[in-house]
């Protein structure tokens, strides 16, 4: 069984799952579905996967869920003022 070196620096799910404090199952779906790049360090390709994740891969992902302000077109507008002396029938 092939491991990396102590020096690697490519992080397991395991440790990105510790690090987001998460499950490494999330972290694992998140490499699944494609938002999350990984490489297959497994010994044969048939084998059990064993993922490897780039730092640059998780500094891109990181950047795909940050939040940022909405665009002021989407910002929710204020309430309508009634006029005064109006009853409302509900």
């Amino acid at each position: 069984m092939l491991k990396p070196p102590a020096t690697c620096p490519h992080l397991t799910p395991t440790e990105i799952a510790n690090r987001y404090g998460c499950k490494s199952e999330k972290v694992l779906a998140w490499i699944a579905d494609g938002s999350l790049a990984a490489i297959n360090t497994a010994y044969r390709a048939s084998g059990r996967p064993r993922w490897r994740i780039d730092p640059a891969s998780l500094a891109a992902f990181e950047a795909s869920r940050a939040s940022r302000p909405r665009p002021a077109e989407l910002k929710p507008q204020p309430r309508r003022q009634f006029a005064k002396g109006v009853k409302k029938f509900f």
